[in-house]
Formats: structure tokens, C-alpha cells, sequence
């Protein structure tokens, strides 16, 4: 009785600090205010991942602005689904749904192999895995502990390093051309970088939320002064994009498949610490029946929406963290404000011009924005691993999880003599470095004894 006693104090004093809770509907003014602050801070999250995937994959400028404006509206679709629930799916508090960074490995081994449909085949099979674990998360748990979800997000902030600082160098188009790593290019990049990090240290709270999108249109503007922006390559900007359920057809490889399945089963543990959070901050049970039921219809949706942008040819969707941080400072946790997010989201998915005008923008812009935010990445990786008590297994499974996943991503061809099907499944760092933490975390077994004090 003790123990829910303080967790009921601990969420009504939460809730006490909010102007809105969750089944408030604020005035149309300020649901308006607070959804467009939402969309600050995941706007530029949402579009990245398309734009990365597609310059790996060097698609063509009209299938990358249609990747982008899905992934708006799936992203808007999803957030819907997440905030109103359908059945079993959904948590049903102000949570915001996006394209994922995490699977960006993954996705770029199975598009230079499969392409595009090898990409959406693997999404919509592999989502499968979230959703089953959300039906078993308590046993899940203790498969994929605290230490294991910190050495894959480690590993995955790492492996996109690599992918950053290729488009700070001009991107693949630039080596191609010979002009990789030149001085222009590089000069954007760093422009971008501290320009987000100078916003970002301002006391001005709207300045520091916006701050990568600043960067980004400062970069975005000095390239187009450069000559690295051509408008007239567009065709037309009019029009609206209408989704096309497998337009880029759909195919499966194995490989493919276990190599999303492995991230899938590191989000679904994410996703339930993001509904965690963002309960805790909405001033909702976070323990108990009723925030298991929650949690368990947060990963479904995550799962299911993934599945879902794999059928509206878009990339797997998760929980956005850096939202729950935007309720802290609006004091708004009104799901209905969920609703006018998912409406921007879908609107400007419509939007052909909105997708092409990212997609035009230079390599070095992105690289300059990416770099940073994968850095974080990492970062949150290591936080989480070094929350934990760091024995000797702990030790033993870190070292065995980064030489195995660091090195498949240094030398890719130590992979040459494998079967085709191991090699697709293990060319990703995440991957093989994701499968070692979860069986060495699981069969290393290592007893710590004390020292004695009656021994010699």
C-alpha cells in the first residue's frame, strides 16, 4: 500500500504541474500553438531518414521527394492511431510517431542488395516481431535488459557516423564527380553543425527547439548562393502526391528480414520507455494493470504502423522521445492535440513541392545536421550502459558486442566467403553486434565473490 501511495502522489503531483491534461481539450488557439512546437521538433527528424536512405541508394529526385512526403503521412497516420487508439492499438496519450533513425543501417544493406522492394517486403515482415513482443513484453524484458538496449543504440549512433560524414564529403554523387571532401563542401557542413550548436546553447527556448531547422535553412540558403542548389531540375511542384500501396513493389529476403527483426525487438523495449515517460509526465499510472495495457498497445501501434509504412512505401516508424520533452515545456499533454499533428502531417504529405524541396537539398547540409544528431545517438547509447552496474560480464558482453559489430563495419569483407543469405544478414554492425549482446548477455554467467576477510 506504501509503494502505491507514493507512485499515486508521484503522477498527481506530475499532473498538477500541467495547464492541459490528457483528456483536456484546450481553446483552438493554443491546441494550434502547441501542435506547431510539436512539429518543430519532429519535422526535420521525420524527413532525414528518407533523404538519407535515398542518397545511399542514389534514387532519383522523383522517387526521393515521394519517400519523403510518405513519410509525412504515414508519420501523421501513425500519430493518429497512437494518440486516438484503434481497439488493442495504440496508448492513447500524446505520443508522436516518426520515421526511425534505427533502422537506417539495416535499410541501406537491404536496399543496395534488394532495393526498394526488398526495403518494404523486410518492414512489413519484421514488424511482426514488435508486435509479438508487445503481447509478452514482461518476459521480453528479460532478454533485452537495460545493458543490451544501450550497446545496440551505441552501436547503432556509431554505424551512422559513417553515413553522416559520407554526406558532410558531397555524398556518393561527389566521390563519383572527384569533388568528395573538398573545401565547399565541407565548409557547408561545418556551417550547418555550428550553427545548430550556437542556436542550441541560446537561452531562448523557441531559438533552442529550433535550432537544427535554423541550421538546415542556413545551410540550405549559403548552398543555393554557391550554385549547389538547382530548382530547374524539378519539373513541376503542383499536384498532389495521392499514397500507392506498393508502388515500388514488395519482395522478401531473409536476411533482410532478421536484420530489421533484430532493431524491431530494441524499439519495442524503447517504445515502452517512452510511454513510461510520457505517462509519468502526463500525470498517468506508470505501474500497474492499466499502464501495462497502455504500454502493451504503444509497441502494437509501433509495430503495426511500421507494417503499415512498409505498405504506403515508407520506412519503419517509432515513438519520438524528444516530444515527451515538449510537454514538459507547453504543459500540455492533451492527446486531442495529437489529432491537429496528425493533420499537419498528413497535409503536408499531400504536398508534392514540401518532399522536393528537401530532396534538393545538398548533401553537405544534411551531413552537417546528421553528424551531430547521430553523435547523440551514441551518446544516449553510452548513458544508458553506463546507468548500469558494469561487472565483469557486463565487461565481457560490451567488448564481445562492439569487436563483432564494429568490426563488419570497418572490414566489410571479412564477410566475403559467407553464404549470400549470412552475408546480407550480417553485414550490418547493429546487427551482428545487436544478436552477440543478446546471447552473450544471456549464456556469459559469471559469479562475483567478495573478498574474505578471514582469507590470507
Amino acid at each position: 500500500m506504501a509503494e502505491l501511495n507514493l507512485e499515486e502522489h508521484s503522477y498527481n503531483s506530475k499532473s498538477s504541474e500541467l495547464i492541459y491534461g490528457l483528456e483536456d481539450r484546450p481553446p483552438l488557439k493554443e491546441t494550434l500553438f502547441a501542435a506547431l512546437q510539436h512539429m518543430l521538433a519532429i519535422f526535420v527528424a521525420i524527413v532525414t531518414p528518407p533523404l538519407i536512405i535515398a542518397g545511399a541508394l542514389q534514387l532519383d529526385l522523383e522517387t526521393t521527394g515521394y519517400l519523403v512526403s510518405m513519410s509525412l503521412m504515414v508519420s501523421g497516420i501513425a500519430t493518429f492511431i497512437q494518440c486516438r487508439t484503434v481497439g488493442p492499438i495504440g496508448c492513447g496519450l500524446l505520443c508522436i510517431q516518426g520515421t526511425s533513425f534505427s533502422f537506417i543501417g539495416p535499410i541501406i544493406s537491404a536496399g543496395l542488395t534488394g532495393g526498394l522492394s526488398a526495403i518494404f517486403g523486410a518492414t512489413i515482415v519484421a514488424s511482426t516481431v514488435e508486435m509479438f513482443v508487445s503481447r509478452i513484453l514482461k518476459y521480453t524484458r528479460r532478454v533485452i535488459t537495460p545493458l543490451v538496449s544501450g550497446i545496440v543504440v551505441t552501436l547503432i549512433g556509431m554505424s551512422l557516423i559513417k553515413v553522416g560524414i559520407i554526406a558532410c564529403g558531397g555524398g556518393y554523387a561527389a566521390k563519383a564527380a572527384g569533388t568528395f571532401g573538398n573545401f565547399q563542401n565541407l565548409g557547408i557542413a561545418a556551417l550547418v553543425l555550428f550553427s545548430i550548436i550556437f542556436f542550441n546553447r541560446s537561452s531562448n527556448r523557441y531559438l533552442r527547439m529550433s535550432s537544427i531547422v535554423i541550421g538546415l535553412a542556413i545551410g540550405y540558403v549559403v548552398s543555393w548562393f554557391c550554385g549547389m542548389v538547382d530548382f530547374s531540375s524539378v519539373k513541376s511542384y503542383s499536384g498532389f502526391n495521392v499514397p500507392i500501396p506498393f508502388k515500388y513493389g514488395v519482395s522478401f529476403d531473409w536476411g533482410a528480414i532478421i536484420g530489421l527483426g533484430l532493431v524491431y525487438l530494441i524499439t519495442a523495449i524503447e517504445a515502452y520507455g517512452d510511454v513510461t515517460a510520457n505517462s509519468m509526465i502526463s500525470g498517468q499510472p506508470f505501474r500497474g494493470d492499466q499502464f501495462m495495457k497502455r504500454a502493451q498497445g504503444g509497441i502494437l501501434a509501433d509495430g503495426f504502423n511500421s507494417m503499415l509504412a512498409g505498405m504506403l512505401n515508407s520506412f519503419p516508424n517509432s515513438i519520438f522521445a524528444q516530444n515527451n520533452g515538449m510537454i514538459q515545456l507547453t504543459g500540455v499533454a492533451s492527446r486531442y492535440v495529437g489529432y491537429f499533428i496528425a493533420g499537419f502531417l498528413v497535409l503536408l504529405g499531400l504536398f508534392p513541392a514540401i518532399g522536393l524541396v528537401f530532396s534538393l537539398m545538398p548533401d553537405p547540409v544534411l551531413g552537417g545536421a546528421t553528424l551531430l544528431m547521430f553523435g547523440t545517438v551514441a551518446a544516449a547509447g553510452m548513458r544508458i550502459i553506463a546507468s548500469q552496474r558494469i561487472d565483469r560480464k557486463a565487461i565481457l558482453v560490451i567488448a564481445l558486442s562492439f569487436s563483432f559489430g564494429l568490426s563488419v563495419e570497418l572490414v566489410p569483407e571479412i564477410l566475403s566467403q559467407f553464404p549470400e543469405t549470412l552475408r546480407n544478414i550480417f553485414a550490418s554492425g547493429i546487427t551482428t553486434g545487436g544478436l552477440t549482446a543478446i546471447i552473450a548477455n544471456t549464456l556469459i554467467h559469471i559469479e562475483e565473490y567478495q573478498d574474505n576477510k578471514d582469507e590470507q
